[in-house]
């Protein structure tokens, strides 16, 4: 049986959640009609909203369900009317590339987004700057100063988004104590299913919609809801909240793996220990140990890890992330990540430490 430590990738799809769907997929009604069945779903569709907004503690009235974490950037960063974007250089693929020519805002060795060079660079912003950093980072498990950038950016008048895709689910937040005005989250990474996200926005955004054709999601994105999809998101969302405190137990066995692999291989190196990290997340390399080789022998032991971001059609390749943080081109072509979830146990970790350590010796045997 295979080892499952890619949940930062895609988490396990949750019981409650295959449950909530398998009654959605029952329900033949469309939630814009008025018969019964159209009300039935609308139903189905508004409890989700409940609980969405509960797990990120927001207002119901301020989600847009979409079809993932990717769109709804997507919806944050061309949505608004901004003349100017300013973005960490940490941040995903989903938001470096929505606008290719936004400032990229440098990281601090320890994977935090530099806040003196965001405090510079929002000294002259003009009406309209968008600012955009992530509440945690999907590689390192880095957790940003988001209280600082709100009040950075609030000085200078600018809006402030956060990808919170990768924090939902592991560690309590709340939206409106954040302070930002976007935030973007993903089902499938917290135990939902897959092709299901939503941005949360306050309503008195200038926010410009993508998809136009109806007035579904009070008319900020057009199309027939994914009834079933959104179901699980919430059942997801609710049992995510339920057992938040069971996350923070993930601490312990992240930590006997860093500790463990460096008593195997002192010279590996763990990133962002020095800083507030999430629970389940570890991103580490031993310089002449590339991460394909890595991924490959492990996959063949049953293990599944993962190298950065999975959202590179299968590509292995240097981390973004991790060049951001000074890591040398050695560094970060042989980092993997791990993350645990809800599922994780002490034998996984026990499994993949023996898998890499025999990786291990059979290198340094070569």
């Amino acid at each position: 049986m295979t080892v499952y430590l890619d949940y930062n990738a895609t988490a396990p799809l949750r019981p409650a959640a295959l449950a909530a769907m398998t009654d959605a997929l029952a329900t033949p009604g469309n939630a814009s009609s008025v018969h019964g069945p159209g009300r039935r779903a609308r139903r189905l569709i508004e409890a989700a909203r409940d609980q969405v907004a509960a797990l990120a503690g927001a207002e119901p009235a301020w989600i847009t369900f979409t079809s993932g974490g990717t769109e709804a950037n997507n919806m944050a960063l061309k949505g608004l009317p901004a003349t100017r974007v300013l973005v960490s250089a940490g941040e995903h693929d989903s938001v470096l590339q929505v606008v290719p020519e936004a400032e990229r805002i440098p990281l601090t060795a320890d994977g935090a987004v530099d806040l003196d060079a965001l405090a510079a660079a929002l000294k002259e912003a003009p009406a309209g700057t968008l600012v955009s950093v992530m509440l945690a980072n999907n590689e390192t498990g880095v957790l940003q100063p988001l209280s600082e950038v709100v009040a950075l950016a609030r000085g200078a008048g600018a809006w402030v988004h956060c990808d919170a895709v990768q924090a939902a689910g592991k560690i309590p937040f709340d939206m409106a104590a954040l302070g930002v005005d976007l935030l973007t989250l993903s089902a499938h990474k917290l135990g939902g299913p897959q092709g299901t996200g939503a941005l949360l926005a306050r309503p008195e955004l200038p926010l410009n919609p993508l998809l136009q054709g109806g007035g579904q999601e009070r008319r900020r994105r057009a199309g027939t809801e994914n009834l079933a999809g959104i179901a699980g998101f919430g059942a997801a969302a609710e049992t995510a909240r339920e057992e938040h405190s069971e996350m923070q137990k993930l601490v312990e066995l992240r930590d006997h793996f860093e500790r463990e692999i460096k008593v195997m291989a002192p010279d590996v190196k763990v990133f962002g220990v020095q800083a507030p990290r999430l629970p389940n997340t570890s991103c580490v390399a031993l310089a002449g140990l590339s991460a394909e080789t890595q991924l490959m022998a492990l996959d063949l032991a049953g293990v599944a890890v993962s190298s950065g971001a999975a959202c590179s059609s299968g590509k292995v390749q240097p981390s973004h992330v991790l060049t951001a943080m000074g890591a040398s081109p050695q560094e970060a072509g042989a980092a993997i990540r791990v993350s645990l979830g809800w599922a994780s146990t002490r034998d996984d970790i026990d499994r993949l430490l023996a898998a890499w350590g025999d990786l291990y010796r059979r290198s340094r045997a070569a």
